[in-house]
């Protein structure tokens, strides 16, 4: 057995070329035949056609039924040269990114009998993650050698398994570079810095527009700092967040109220609304912009736990509001139940598009979804906040020796409840028997695992939704049927990963009591998101091992691991800490174009749901295999959307349920 070598570059004629010698008896062959049939004018003409070819051509080995291989997107052509002698060959292939994933055939290459005559067949192969290549001897079933490579899109390569030169008879496996690969990644890198060049652009403009406004705000100021004197002398100048300042407010036993609403949170909202219209859409068909198989993450695994995360900010925040001006909570229940229930009805709409179908079939009706999930999720983390919500007076953070952690222990109870429901998560995934699985299996099924447990994607998690909503109520095309090719329904958007979900929302809600308990305090405010970035951050390290599949619970977005919680958790918070001073405290930042779509995501989500077939959202592409023509698409389409949403604004339209 021997180990692939890279050789130098060499260039082979094309596939397919009719001057070959091969070829040019296969040819005259046929020709000599038809010429039978045709008459003794036909076939001598035929015969001087096959005469007058090219003799100095290099002579290609006839590729039978595989000569011919149209390339599609992320994908290239392999030939496997088989030179051994009376050896036939089994070719196998794996991701590198399919964790312990049995290999795939590919093709059979048995060697024609001749030694000047190797061989050949051609395969495409996938060029979104490292290849291995497997090839062995068919009649001995051994393995000759093994192959890792990286293979690039619409490239031409050449496994030439041969004896060495050296006489010992070892076999080697020589990869050849017969035509170089396109860079598929340079239309991101074009897109990503003609966004930044207008992004430098437009605040440009928007600075020299503002140094006319400067110089009146500076003679403004340099005439009024005589008065402003005088007034501080008499009246004492309370320092910036101090909170004694809140002695000149009105008596108040109510949660200090927000000057303004916060422009952060409906950036943040707007960012990952975004992200996930661009995903939604296909994002340039990249593979990471689309969700991952199984374990890791991707840009398209970001964006969903985000939204939830800020949901969760909004909901403290908006109650609280509400509560102040006098809304019973009994009726504020009844609004919570009433919007739960127009998400998950929405949300079942979206997810069952049948628009020229004919009528729905409720057997085939698809129940979970991602507005379905918001709902529930909405409804528990709402009530949990409204039947808990206690009047803090305004100088809490004065008047308490403990208010360093006055934003968690005024919470304990609801701490306690989602402990509660954490723990009801880790012991279902980790001991309810599944029939046919390892109990606790966390793993796709399929081929992974060496194919030990090919229905038993997603574990637990996969289990009660079949079983509660059965197979033809769920997702039947999830991202792990890419790689690890699983036959079973699994949903993404599941029962059991709704807890999870709760607990992300519950974490958002702690960072709307951080911005709400220490507001006009941005040191305090600062100094606790980066406290839970990091104590979060290094609870996924613990669970993870800093491994994609090595750890305790790996991060997963289709099962909604506590571990991929709390990662994203860590990242949102540490957005908190970057968005909060610049747009809020310094005003470096509006937030635009983001805060248009977040401050109506709802509109933009389903909107971009229902008319993701219709132009100009989508149009006929001239290729579709190229990438830069879907991710062209794919920004116009997204651009289009905060265009809208932009619009909206202007016009103070905001649909809220």
């Amino acid at each position: 057995m021997s180990s692939a070598r890279p050789t130098a570059e060499r260039r082979h004629r094309k596939v397919g070329r009719s001057d070959t010698a091969a070829e040019a008896k296969e040819a005259s062959d046929t020709d000599m035949s038809a010429a039978r049939a045709a008459g003794p004018a036909l076939a001598v003409l035929l015969l001087l056609a096959s005469v007058l070819r090219a003799p100095g051509d290099s002579p290609e080995p006839d590729l039978g039924e595989k000569k011919h291989v149209e390339l599609k997107m992320d994908q290239a052509l392999l030939f496997i040269h088989n030179e051994l002698l009376g050896t036939n060959l089994a070719v196998y292939w794996k991701s590198e990114y399919c964790y312990c994933c049995l290999f795939q055939f590919l093709v059979n290459v048995s060697h024609g009998g001749k030694p000047e005559k190797p061989s050949i067949a051609a395969i495409s192969l996938s060029t979104q993650h490292g290849s291995i290549l497997q090839i062995n001897d068919s009649l001995e079933e051994k393995e000759i050698c093994r192959v890792e490579y990286i293979f690039g899109e619409f490239g031409n390569y050449s496994v030439l398994v041969k004896h060495t030169s050296n006489g010992v008879g070892e076999i080697t496996c020589d990869l050849v570079v017969n035509k170089n690969p396109v860079d598929s990644n340079l239309p991101v890198s074009i897109a990503f810095l003609v966004g930044l060049a207008l992004i430098i652009a437009i605040s440009f403009l928007r600075l020299l527009m503002s140094l006319y406004d400067f110089n009146n705000w500076i003679s403004k100021a340099i005439n009024s700092q005589e008065t402003d004197h005088l007034i501080n002398s008499d009246l004492g100048s309370p320092s910036r967040g101090d909170p004694l300042s809140a002695v000149c407010q009105p008596e108040t036993q109510h949660l200090p109220t927000l000057p303004h609403r916060l422009r952060s949170v409906d950036t943040f909202r707007g960012i990952a609304l975004t992200l996930m219209v661009f995903v939604n859409y296909g994002g340039g068909k990249y593979w990471y912009f689309k969700h991952s198989s199984w374990n890791g993450l991707t840009v398209a695994d970001l964006v969903f736990p985000w939204f939830v995360f800020i949901m969760g900010a909004s909901i403290f925040l908006s109650l609280t509001s509400v509560l102040q001006r006098g809304c019973s909570k009994f009726r504020l229940l009844g609004k919570i139940t009433w919007r739960s229930f127009l998400l998950i009805c929405i949300g079942i709409f979206i997810v069952n598009p049948n628009y020229c179908l004919g009528p729905l079939s409720w057997d085939k009706m698809r129940i979970p979804g991602v507005l379905q999930r918001l709902g529930l999720t909405y409804f528990v983390v709402a009530v949990l906040e409204l039947l808990f919500a206690k009047p803090v007076p305004e100088n809490y953070a004065s008047e308490r020796t403990c208010s360093s952690f006055q934003d968690i222990t005024s919470s304990w109870l609801q701490w306690l409840l989602i402990l509660m429901l954490e723990s009801v998560w880790l012991g279902i995934t980790f001991l309810l028997p599944v029939p046919g699985c390892p109990i606790g299996y966390l793993g796709p099924g399929g081929i992974g695992d060496l194919g030990k447990y090919p229905n038993c994607t997603g574990g637990a998690a996969g289990y009660i939704d079949r079983l509660l909503l059965g197979d033809d109520h769920l997702y039947r095309h999830p991202s792990s049927t890419v790689l690890y090719h699983t036959e079973v329904a699994y949903d993404p958007e599941g029962i059991l990963g709704t807890i999870n979900s709760i607990v992300m929302a519950f974490l958002g809600a702690q960072a709307g009591k951080i911005l709400l308990y220490y507001k006009d305090q941005t040191k305090s405010i600062l100094i606790r998101f980066a406290a839970w970035c990091c104590i979060l951050g290094l609870i996924s390290v613990a669970l993870t091992k800093v491994s994609a599949n090595e750890g305790f619970i790996p991060i997963n977005k289709n099962l909604w691991s506590i571990s991929y919680v709390t990662t994203l958790s860590s990242f949102a918070f540490f957005i908190f800490l970057v968005l909060y001073p610049v747009v809020e405290v310094w005003g470096l930042w509006t937030g635009a174009p983001f805060i248009y779509p977040g401050m109506n995501s709802i509109l933009v989500y389903v909107g971009h749901e229902v008319f993701a077939n219709y132009f100009p959202f989508q149009w006929k592409l001239e290729d579709k295999e190229s990438h830069k023509e879907h991710l062209t698409q794919n920004i116009v389409a997204t651009a289009f959307w905060v265009l809208i949403a932009y619009i909206l604004y202007k016009k103070k339209i905001f649909w809220k349920i």
